[in-house]
């Protein structure tokens, strides 16, 4: 009953694809099972969601990576598409990240993000202040980039958050090229896919396009500080992944949030799966036919 999760190697065969991806961002077994269903290729397990599902948190680094871990082996098991998780800033030295990869490997992720904010981060839209220095940047793509050769084959997200912890210091001109002159070395240095967060215009997310080699990531954030940009125009720029990392949370709790006021007023709600759909999507079926046959 238990599908086979993507790969690495299928995640990359999509980032070779002359292709924009849209990446809706899960949280649980059954999100992701809703991502894969509707037909999109990839899901990205959020942290800021599974922070929000799992424990009514906020993405402030309150989760352990074993929480994470917990999640995400759950998750990549209810799904046969590649699914990307939020390694965060590694849990710790080199030593962590490289641990950090084997461990995002064997729960059964195909790639994993890493970013340079200091620890505890916090998600980049609400304020982030602070990222490690260039060169304990550049050790944690270093230590993955070597824990990927050593069989923890991930495909590496590296991100930077120093267009904002950057901007108050040393003026908006200053962060933006220190985000991109990261992005550039985490490139060099091997990662796989280049994230860019929080950027506060079109003009910064082409630059960010037309200067920084390999595939690229862009985060349509609704509420966020980035411009909410179509995937077609995202692909005109150059990225090749977009993530949507709240709008399953948000609908899915809006949804939940509205079912409650209907109940409250003597009221079914409207807008719900049917008991046949919803058996569907948890695969009764599949789970009877098993028992049916042990039965014969």
């Amino acid at each position: 009953m238990t599908p086979t999760t993507g790969t690495s190697a299928d995640l990359r065969a999509l980032l070779s694809q002359d292709a924009c991806h849209v990446m809706p961002c899960c949280f649980d077994a059954l999100s992701a099972r809703i991502v894969e269903q509707s037909g999109c290729p990839l899901t990205f397990m959020s942290g800021f969601s599974v922070a929000a599902a799992r424990a009514g948190l906020p993405d402030t680094g309150l989760l352990t990576v074993t929480e994470m871990l917990d999640q995400g082996r759950a998750l990549c098991d209810a799904v046969s598409i590649p699914v990307i998780g939020d390694g965060d800033t590694g849990h710790g030295n080199a030593a962590n990240v490289q641990r950090t990869m084997h461990q995002f490997k064997q729960a059964g992720f195909a790639g994993i993000m890493l970013e340079d904010q200091v620890s505890p981060k916090r998600c980049g839209h609400t304020g982030v202040k602070q990222v490690v220095e260039r060169d304990v940047a550049i050790e944690r793509i270093t230590a993955a980039v070597e824990a990927r050769r050593q069989g923890a084959d991930l495909v590496i997200v590296a991100r930077t958050d120093a267009r904002s912890a950057f901007a108050e210091r040393y003026g908006q001109q200053r962060a933006l090229d220190e985000a991109l002159w990261r992005l550039k070395a985490f490139a060099d240095l091997g990662a796989d896919v280049l994230f860019f967060e929080a950027p506060r215009s079109e003009e910064e997310m082409l630059r960010f396009c037309s200067e920084v080699p390999g595939k690229r990531m862009a985060n349509m954030l609704e509420g966020g500080v980035t411009p909410l940009l179509l995937p077609e125009q995202l692909g005109a720029m150059g990225f090749h992944l977009v993530a949507y990392p709240l709008t399953l949370l948000a609908s899915a709790a809006y949804a939940m949030r509205q079912a409650v006021t209907d109940l409250q007023n003597g009221k079914t709600p409207d807008n719900m799966l049917s008991f046949s759909e919803l058996k569907g999507l948890v695969r009764f079926d599949a789970y009877d036919e098993v028992v049916s046959k042990k039965d014969t």
